[in-house]
């Protein structure tokens, strides 16, 4: 299918958010969260964290990341036996959702977020580079109504047209083509045009498909996604070295335990380590497929029977009730959840922070939040489905390139949904703090990952990830 193109001006709000979000209005906590300077989350996040060089968490929040510029975690409220709450990591998007779910945070700007991250992070970024003369793209393969948003902003912020351009990975025909590292994209009129930048919203194994060592500036480029943004073992490795890096400092990146290169017949042991309770990943999925969640003998057996492409996998502790949670060598974590409903039903829930790059650092971009299907019981019978309370995304895989969402369970950050979290001002900033971490240690292994020619580093890679699906499956140049 050839591209469409994207002339300015052509930005429609009723097409970029779903129903509920579009005339939602802000709740005041996030947006006094979304204004607070950084100075000011520093002095508030020092004082509540002594241990904390206000000088060292300054240097991480102005860091100007080489690689993964934009970039959405998932964070787990939690908290443990001794009433230490906490926001987990669960891990990193490098293309994230979330702008169709985001409430305006100025009504006179009705381009939101969209225009936001084209203005302050983007645009700044392409100056001054050495790329190819050349137009400009947006690539996708899922979530159109948010890829076309950017796509329109895009196309007004830099007063030019944009190729907007499905690439699925079983195309057979694709209308995106790579030579010489140069993205090139067959345009409506039939012809093929020269990218010199492309924004990108492959989230399916993008490696196949886009090169790693690529002359068109790709946002972001493809190795965010094998240093830990779409790969989650990789991810748990760089967190472990950053966290070593931060040592001293009061600065963690917190996760669940997770335990890497795990081979399928190795999973039992494991999950028996792990005191029967456990989640196993396939590390390179997303939108919640290719995530186990693991509390009896049954489930685990089920897990046991299924075919996977993928050779490795991680296995993480798993965070459920208080009753029921894995127990790590960081103690038992369970989940705060919602606050109860009008029927005394808590729900677990998850919170997406977008950040990106800008000129003044790494800055919030927005924010929403997910609940599971079903509520969070006290114990578990047998022949429960784990995943029903635990799982909150809310993508559903319709077909081989369809998607569809279960928006019930959509929490905005309005004045209705938000107060149901049961989160503060300050879990909030944890929340940013970790996104940060998290996407610095993404953006470090994505530097470490290639020479001082800007070559990847095939056999580095492989030490680190000794998948032979996945190392085949990786498009170079």
């Amino acid at each position: 299918m050839k591209a469409k193109l994207i002339q300015p001006g052509e930005f429609e709000p009723a097409d970029h958010w779903y129903a509920k979000a579009l005339n939602a209005t802000i709740h005041p906590m996030i947006s006094f969260f979304l204004h607070l300077d950084q100075e000011r989350i520093i002095k508030r996040y020092c004082h509540l964290h002594p241990m904390v060089r206000p000088e060292r968490l300054r240097e991480l929040l102005k860091y100007k990341p080489k690689h993964f510029v934009w970039a959405g975690a998932d964070l787990m409220h939690v908290t443990n036996e001794r009433g230490k709450r906490q926001m987990v990591v669960i891990e990193n998007n490098s293309c994230p959702s979330g702008q169709k779910s985001m409430p305006l945070l100025d009504d006179n700007k009705e381009q939101g977020g969209y225009r936001t991250l084209m203005e302050r992070t983007i645009k700044p970024l392409m100056k001054g580079k050495r790329v190819p003369q050349g137009e400009l793209a947006v690539i996708y393969d899922k979530n159109p109504m948010e890829a076309s948003g950017y796509a329109r902003a895009m196309a007004d912020v830099f007063s030019e047209p944009v190729h907007y351009v499905s690439y699925y990975k079983n195309d057979t025909d694709p209308a995106v083509r790579i030579k010489d590292g140069i993205v090139y994209v067959l345009g409506a009129d039939g012809e093929w045009h020269k990218i010199r930048a492309a924004f990108r919203y492959l989230t399916q194994s993008p490696w196949t498909r886009l090169p790693v060592e690529s002359r068109t500036q790709i946002f972001n480029p493809i190795i965010a996604c094998l240093a830990g943004g779409r790969n989650k073992m990789l991810a748990s490795k760089a967190y472990d070295i950053f966290n070593s890096e931060l040592e001293g400092s009061g600065l963690e990146i917190l996760t669940p335990e997770t335990i890497w290169d795990v081979g399928r017949e190795q999973v039992p042991i494991w999950v028996r380590s792990l005191g029967g309770q456990a989640v196993v990943k396939n590390p390179y999925s997303n939108a919640g497929q290719g995530v186990f969640t693991i509390v009896n003998d049954q489930e685990l057996e089920d897990f046991m029977k299924m075919e996977f492409f993928y050779e490795r996998f991680i296995v993480q502790s798993l965070i459920g009730n208080y009753n029921w949670s894995s127990t790590s060598s960081k103690g038992r974590l369970y989940h705060i959840g919602t606050v109860p409903s009008s029927k005394g039903n808590t729900y677990v829930a998850d919170l997406r922070m977008m950040v990106s790059y800008t000129p003044e650092g790494i800055r919030p971009l927005s924010i929403y939040a997910r609940r599971a299907a079903k509520p969070l019981a006290d114990h578990i019978e047998d022949g429960t489905n784990s995943w029903e309370m635990l799982g909150t995304n809310l993508s559903i895989k319709e077909g081989d390139n369809s998607w569809g969402s279960d928006t019930n369970r959509l929490m905005l950050m309005d004045r209705r949904d938000f107060n149901k979290l049961g989160v503060g001002l300050d879990d909030l900033v944890d929340a940013y703090i970790q996104t940060v971490l998290s996407m610095i240690a993404i953006d470090k292994m994505s530097s470490t990952l290639f020479n001082t020619k800007n070559k990847f580093r095939t056999r580095l890679f492989r030490s680190l990830d000794d998948d032979k699906a996945l190392l085949d499956e990786i498009m170079i140049r």
